[in-house]
């Protein structure tokens, strides 16, 4: 069954994780665990030297990543989409974090992540 066929849960069982381990390669500044799971469309977007000034700047700013709240999910038809309300630890702002991911070659991989 395709990813947008699925229930809420059962999208957010996949893609939770990958938006837990492409913050997580964030805040460690860790290119490799960062793009893991991204399409080789956004690899090409994300170099390591961009990473790294792009960490820099937030984590002086904003801190690191800390609680998420699912806002929304989208279903399209051939990838999802998941919104956030997104915490740091240097703000009270609210963020927002956002997320498409795609099915390619039977793996779910990430084709857009922003937080903003």
């Amino acid at each position: 069954m395709e990813l947008a066929a699925r229930s809420d849960e059962e999208i957010l069982a996949v893609v939770n994780p990958l938006m837990d381990n492409l913050m997580q390669g964030s805040t460690e500044v860790d290119h490799a665990k960062h793009v893991r799971d991204f399409t080789d469309r956004l690899k090409s977007l994300v170099s390591e030297e961009g990473l790294k000034r792009m960490c820099e700047h937030y984590q002086a700013d904003i801190g690191f990543f800390t609680d998420r709240e699912v806002l929304s999910v989208f279903r399209r038809q051939d990838s999802v989409g998941v919104v956030w309300r997104q915490a740091a630890s240097k703000t009270d702002d609210e963020l927002i974090a956002s997320i498409v991911v795609v099915e390619q070659d039977g793996r779910y991989l990430v084709d857009h992540a922003l937080v903003y």
